[in-house]
Protein backbone atom coordinates (compact mmCIF):
# COMPACT_ATOMS: atom_id res chain seq x y z
CA UNK A 1 0.00 0.00 0.00
CA UNK A 2 1.09 3.84 -0.52
CA UNK A 3 -0.30 4.92 1.89
CA UNK A 4 -2.14 8.79 1.85
CA UNK A 5 -1.62 10.70 5.29
CA UNK A 6 -4.12 13.49 5.97
CA UNK A 7 -4.75 15.86 8.93
CA UNK A 8 -7.61 13.45 10.01
CA UNK A 9 -4.85 10.84 10.48
CA UNK A 10 -3.28 12.81 13.78
CA UNK A 11 -4.49 10.84 16.83
CA UNK A 12 -4.45 7.60 15.26
CA UNK A 13 -2.97 4.79 17.20
CA UNK A 14 -0.04 2.79 15.24
CA UNK A 15 0.03 -0.92 15.74
CA UNK A 16 2.33 -3.08 14.53
CA UNK A 17 1.24 -6.17 12.39
CA UNK A 18 0.00 -8.37 15.54
CA UNK A 19 -2.20 -5.08 16.61
CA UNK A 20 0.35 -4.24 19.41
CA UNK A 21 0.21 -0.21 19.70
CA UNK A 22 3.03 0.94 19.38
CA UNK A 23 2.66 4.73 19.08
CA UNK A 24 0.27 7.36 17.99
CA UNK A 25 0.11 9.67 14.86
CA UNK A 26 1.19 13.36 16.48
CA UNK A 27 1.27 15.25 13.11
CA UNK A 28 0.78 15.25 9.94
CA UNK A 29 2.93 17.67 7.71
CA UNK A 30 2.78 17.98 4.00
CA UNK A 31 2.39 13.99 4.27
CA UNK A 32 5.41 13.90 6.61
CA UNK A 33 3.95 11.37 9.49
CA UNK A 34 5.23 12.15 12.73
CA UNK A 35 5.31 9.58 15.34
CA UNK A 36 5.19 9.55 19.08
CA UNK A 37 6.37 6.44 20.17
CA UNK A 38 5.01 3.93 22.94
CA UNK A 39 7.41 4.75 25.91
CA UNK A 40 7.96 0.61 26.56
CA UNK A 41 8.32 0.31 22.55
CA UNK A 42 11.48 -2.47 22.35
CA UNK A 43 14.41 -0.92 20.56
CA UNK A 44 14.38 -3.94 17.66
CA UNK A 45 11.22 -2.28 16.64
CA UNK A 46 12.84 1.45 16.52
CA UNK A 47 15.50 -0.48 14.88
CA UNK A 48 14.00 -1.77 12.32
CA UNK A 49 12.02 1.74 11.74
CA UNK A 50 15.04 3.04 11.08
CA UNK A 51 14.38 5.55 14.34
CA UNK A 52 17.69 4.67 15.87
CA UNK A 53 19.06 4.82 19.60
CA UNK A 54 18.07 8.63 19.84
CA UNK A 55 15.27 9.98 22.75
CA UNK A 56 13.51 12.24 20.11
CA UNK A 57 10.09 12.97 20.61
CA UNK A 58 8.04 12.16 17.65
CA UNK A 59 9.74 9.93 14.67
CA UNK A 60 9.62 9.66 11.12
CA UNK A 61 7.21 7.24 9.63
CA UNK A 62 8.09 5.57 6.36
CA UNK A 63 4.65 5.28 4.48
CA UNK A 64 6.67 1.82 3.14
CA UNK A 65 6.28 0.53 6.17
CA UNK A 66 2.18 0.95 6.39
CA UNK A 67 0.04 -1.68 5.90
CA UNK A 68 -3.27 0.13 5.81
CA UNK A 69 -4.86 2.95 7.66
CA UNK A 70 -8.44 2.42 8.93
CA UNK A 71 -10.70 5.29 10.76
CA UNK A 72 -8.84 4.66 14.19
CA UNK A 73 -5.55 2.73 13.24
CA UNK A 74 -2.57 2.92 11.36
CA UNK A 75 -1.19 -0.68 11.24
CA UNK A 76 2.68 -1.49 9.89
CA UNK A 77 3.66 -4.35 7.94
CA UNK A 78 4.92 -7.56 9.79
CA UNK A 79 8.54 -6.82 10.51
Amino acid sequence: MCATFTDDDEGKRVVNANGEEIGMIQSVEGGAVHVDPDPGMADSIKSKLGWGDSDEETYMLDEDNVESISDDEVRLHEM
